[in-house]
């Protein structure tokens, strides 16, 4: 999952753009999305941190939208807020079971939505600060710089989205499918030894640190990461 990233899924070229904009001053990085196709074609690369999405869209609705992804394991966790004009409580009923967080009726202020934006993914856990800290680990997901006792410490880009995933989700384990689901994408072909390969590497760069055990093989089933202390 990308640190701080918001797709927007919404039609109107107006409102996108100051969406966009507002975001963007905001700190955020906006994946921006006229229709649910587009967007389910951006989430075969890489998943974000919350989605705005608009329930009127051409083709597949908002509502048919978020119910594909709260039934892929892939995105049933990602934050979801609903943008529409319809403020009638059966459409908000609608919206909900749906399976959106949180429901945005239009117009509304750019501020009031990114004040909830923030109070989503702080329920949702999600680092609005872009930083991940467990013990003398730190993950700067904006710089994408790995730092251990506040030292950088080199780390390729394919174990810096595998440590990120893993201090994200710590204490659970992940078979190699899930992993490549995860951080390589659905839209890219790799073999399941590949996760093995860069599970050596990321050991191989936290073992001067004496943190190479942070990464557990959990024996017929994959790996997890168990948070030091």
């Amino acid at each position: 999952m990308s640190a701080n990233t918001i797709l927007l899924v919404e039609d109107e070229p107006e409102i996108r753009d100051l969406l966009g904009f507002s975001l963007g001053r905001a700190g955020f990085q906006v994946w921006e999305s006229p229709t649910a196709e587009d967007a389910i074609q951006r989430l075969d690369g890489a998943l974000p941190s919350l989605v705005i999405l608009d329930w009127m869209l051409p083709g597949m609705s908002g509502v048919d939208f978020a119910r594909r992804l709260r039934r892929d394991p892939l995105t049933a966790e990602i934050p979801i807020i609903m943008l529409t004009a319809r403020g009638e409580e059966t459409d908000k009923l609608k919206s909900f079971d749906s399976g959106v967080d949180d429901y945005v009726t239009k117009p509304f202020s750019p501020r009031e939505l990114i004040a909830r934006v923030k109070a989503l993914l702080r329920r949702s856990g999600t680092p609005e600060s872009g930083r991940i800290e467990h013990g003398p680990l730190s993950l700067d997901l904006n710089a994408h710089q790995l730092s251990i006792h506040g030292k950088p410490v080199p780390l390729g880009p394919t174990e810096f989205r595998l440590l990120e995933h893993f201090m994200t989700n710590p204490g659970r384990a992940f078979d190699r499918s899930q992993l490549l689901d995860r951080v390589w994408g659905r839209s890219v072909y790799v073999e399941e030894r590949t996760v093995d390969v860069h599970i050596l590497r990321l050991r191989k760069a936290l073992q001067p640190h004496g943190l190479q055990h942070v990464i557990q093989t959990v024996r017929g089933v994959g790996y997890r990461y168990l948070q030091p202390e």
